[in-house]
């Protein structure tokens, strides 16, 4: 197998040796990866000097190209599943969504409508349907429910906030033009506002610059809450300054801290308005905590979801199932597709309207068969072992929170809920962004940090499915004793 090449035209018989030893590869990677640092000590550039300036002409042999895998690709690796990998969020991964991508890649169909894979379409359609009631979501986001709502997988939350961004802007320029023939579509769309709280995800702020409307950073409580009394006071006053007010982006998770919008209070408001309301619950304004809600201790926070036109979280962050996966439920799909629909001969088919065509639920155009690997997770792990994950690493959360409610040198930014730990060291802002930056210059372990209200403070998250109480012990030492370097280089200064 060493020597041997790939030709367009090779037999499966000769291929089976190579992706067995990409099986064995991977394996030993998943095995092995707390033994690899977290962070990678490089400068940008340092890897085109290792590989030759143009593509190869004939082909090389299978035996290089995985030897310079871990001379060329490994050490320029941040290794976000390892155990000690505690930056951002998490970005899930299993076996059984592995191999479920490995066979959406080998069937390799662009599912855009119906008829270009009716599996790839109709699978979506139930497992979004099982995803929904996993959620205990209202009947009316479900595609079985009796008022023909339906779930769609989005390749993130960033795109899931634009396309509602876009379906609700469409909806609020048809409604104000029936008010107001007179207006001229450009006339209406230069009224349109947008609301979300200081503290949503950059993301949403960058929809609104690609939907061509401003979002109002409404201010938030004193836990980083948007109030409903906040938003109304918001949209009457644009009401009475001409404008139209048309979308509102709720948080369940902020990114900064983890913070959750106060729902059953925007969602009254959006309802009184005539607002399109977006849920965005996909873990820290883009990543995880929606994933919590598979529990049913944890649902309280979904209270007032019943108002929303549309909700969103990832799978791919904290429900083990493999980027990219972004679940999103509208209670009228059509109200996206009348959006989005551009019809050419060459893609309709004889069964239009009787399934979904995704096509016109996104961006893009393409799309990979997602739903696969969200079928073969909640299969072969079941409700009760993700649910178990889940508690696990909350577990987990709090083991460190514990830490630093015990150790005077340190104290807490914000009340952990789920897998996230804000916290810093006690003292200036400098000082904290200098145990940050030793920390994560030695590489050891990772680290991001955040700054609300001027206040910078460390930011540890779960992330790994491989994460255990040692770890995070290791980690918390970690923390603890480059803290006390830098606090006696200071006094020595």
């Amino acid at each position: 197998m060493e020597g041997t090449v790939f030709t367009p035209n090779m037999e499966v018989a000769e291929f089976q040796d190579f992706a067995k030893a990409m099986i064995d590869y991977i394996s030993k990677y998943m095995s092995t990866i707390r033994d690899r640092p977290v962070l990678p000590k490089l400068e940008p550039g340092y890897l085109r000097p290792l590989i030759p300036e143009s593509a190869p002409e004939e082909p090389e042999s299978w035996h290089n190209v995985m030897e310079d895998i871990e001379r060329v690709i490994m050490p320029g690796v941040t290794h976000w599943h390892s155990p000690r990998f505690h930056a951002y969020f998490p970005t899930a991964c299993s076996y059984p969504a592995i191999v479920a991508d490995m066979l959406s890649d080998a069937i390799a169909c662009i599912g855009f409508t119906w008829i270009a894979s009716p599996a790839c379409t109709e699978l979506e359609v139930v497992m979004m349907d099982w995803l929904g009631k996993m959620l205990n979501l209202p009947d009316d986001f479900l595609a079985s429910g009796k008022k023909g709502g339906g779930g769609v997988i989005q390749g993130t939350a960033s795109e899931a906030t634009l396309v509602a961004l876009l379906g609700a802007k469409t909806r609020a320029i048809r409604r104000t033009k029936e008010q107001h023939p007179d207006w001229t579509d450009l006339e209406i769309a230069s009224k349109l506002v947008a609301y979300c709280s200081k503290q949503a995800h950059s993301s949403v702020e960058r929809a609104g610059l690609l939907g061509s409307v401003p979002f109002r950073l409404l201010p938030t409580d004193d836990m980083y809450r948007l109030q409903g009394s906040t938003l109304e006071e918001a949209i009457k006053k644009d009401k009475a300054d001409g404008l139209v007010p048309f979308y509102v982006v709720a948080t369940l998770g902020t990114t900064s801290c983890c913070s959750f919008d106060l729902l059953k209070e925007i969602g009254p408001v959006c309802k009184n308005e005539e607002v399109w309301l977006h849920v965005d619950a996909a873990y820290a304004g883009k990543y995880y905590f929606g994933s919590a809600f598979i529990c049913p201790e944890y649902q309280y926070l979904l209270e007032g979801v019943e108002y929303a036109e549309s909700f969103n979280f990832n799978p791919h962050k904290w429900m083990l199932v493999n980027f990219d996966c972004s679940a999103m439920w509208l209670k009228n799909p059509d109200e996206v597709v009348n959006a989005f629909n551009v019809d050419p001969l060459y893609l309709k088919h004889d069964h239009q309207g009787a399934a979904p065509d995704y096509r016109h639920w996104q961006i893009p155009l393409g799309r990979r068969f997602r739903s696969l690997k969200l079928w073969f997770v909640l299969r072969l792990y079941g409700i009760k072992n993700l649910q178990t994950h889940i508690r696990h690493q909350i577990g987990l959360a709090h083991q460190f929170e514990a830490y630093v409610n015990e150790d005077e040198e340190f104290e807490l930014f914000n009340e952990v809920l789920m897998g996230l730990v804000c916290f810093r060291v006690k003292g200036s802002n400098e000082l904290n962004e200098q145990v940050l930056n030793r920390i994560n210059k030695k590489g050891k372990i990772h680290m991001v940090p955040s700054k609300i209200k001027d206040v910078f403070f460390l930011r540890f998250a779960v992330c790994s499915r491989f994460t255990n109480a040692e770890d995070v012990k290791y980690s918390w030492s970690e923390v603890k004793a480059t803290t006390q370097e830098i606090k006696k280089e200071l006094a020595k200064q």
